[in-house]
């Protein structure tokens, strides 16, 4: 295992041309390769609403943001996703949307989940994304059949967690969120952003270092890109778009080489900063990608950033999944057979 200070100096190389870490890419590609394979999974996307009850500083769909048109997809919009989903061979789906913990959101939630297994016979994989919820609603969707969850913690440094959300969010309880998460039984997948404001290389390797220490069972990571009108916009970054860019690539590389057998998406915010970003963290060692299945009319809406690409994933080019298959990182297999030959999640003997 890499050492912070190692870490540290990988990231902190002179930043320039993506072909200067040519050979850290391929050496993560390789790494990869060897231990998940060479193909990359598909997930596809349904953004299900942009109304949130919070208001993080850098987010363009913050509660407090002016001019976002609010929309929440129809159940018949939702369905026709998962139904193209399907039919184009994808093992999964991820829900993504504002953070809501209103009834009449999770139980909406609920019976959206039960409807898609029904749908594909429990064959299709549900992640979900969808903010930090109470215990009892990560239990109610687990079992409706969710089986993945990312929650991203954004800044695992404390006091840049603080930086960029409001006074009324605690870093200890989104904390706490994903150590619910595992005790579910939900793979669990968390991520940064990587170029912020009061952000420095010291951060990013620990950020690392948080992901191997709590033991994730996939990452989605990107480079921060400011969203106009949000607060956290009027603060400048000690890196260029393009020199995130670059770190976010070496993020991801660096995290294969740590976590060999995790998930690692090539996030759309790399494609926002490069025509081929997506490529790029493929490249690099990411091994799923997020296609948006996400009706235009709600699509358009889902700011979270500036310059978030519109379209469509181009497939071509990449050796994807199309074999319905849910594509489980083998990390998450090892911690279940290593959880059911020790300790149960809460600290009991089995």
């Amino acid at each position: 295992m890499m050492t912070r200070n190692e870490l540290i100096t990988r990231l902190e190389s002179p930043l320039g041309e993506l072909s200067d870490d040519r050979e850290l890419f391929a050496e993560a590609a390789a790494v990869r390769d060897r231990t998940i394979g060479r193909r990359v999974y598909l997930r596809g996307l349904i953004e299900l609403s942009n109304r949130c009850r919070k208001n993080c500083l850098y987010c363009g769909i913050r509660s407090g943001m002016d001019g976002v048109g609010r929309y929440e997809l129809t159940d018949e919009q939702v369905f026709a996703a998962v139904q193209r989903a399907w039919r184009a061979g994808y093992g999964s789906v991820v829900l993504q949307a504002g953070e809501r913990v209103d009834e009449a959101f999770v139980g909406r939630v609920e019976r959206l989940v039960r409807r898609i297994k029904r749908l594909s016979d429990g064959a299709l994989g549900i992640t979900l994304s969808l903010g930090e919820q109470a215990p009892q609603t990560y239990r109610r969707w687990f079992e409706a059949g969710a089986h993945r969850y990312l929650l991203r913690i954004e800044a695992s440094s404390p006091e840049l967690y603080r930086r960029i959300h409001p006074a009324d969010h605690s870093y200890r309880e989104r904390l706490h969120s994903l150590r619910v998460l595992r005790e579910v039984g939900y793979q669990v997948g968390t991520g940064v952003m990587i170029g912020l404001p009061f952000q420095r290389v010291e951060d990013l390797a620990d950020d690392l270092l948080f992901f191997k220490e709590s033991d994730i069972d996939m990452c989605g990571m990107g480079p921060y890109i400011e969203a106009p009108g949000t607060p956290l916009a009027a603060c400048s970054s000690l890196w260029t778009r393009a020199e995130r860019l670059q770190l976010a690539l070496r993020m991801i590389a660096l995290l294969r080489l740590l976590m060999p057998d995790i998930n690692i998406a090539a996030t759309t915010a790399l494609h926002a900063l490069h025509p081929r970003g997506r490529e790029l963290g493929v490249e690099a060692g990411a091994n799923v990608l997020m296609p948006n299945l996400t009706p235009e009319e709600g699509r358009g809406e889902y700011r979270l950033y500036d310059d978030k690409p519109m379209e469509d994933t181009d497939l071509r080019g990449f050796d994807a999944v199309l074999e319905n298959v849910w594509g489980d990182s083998p990390h998450f297999a090892a911690r279940l057979r290593s959880s059911s030959s020790g300790s149960s999640a809460d600290g009991s003997e089995k």
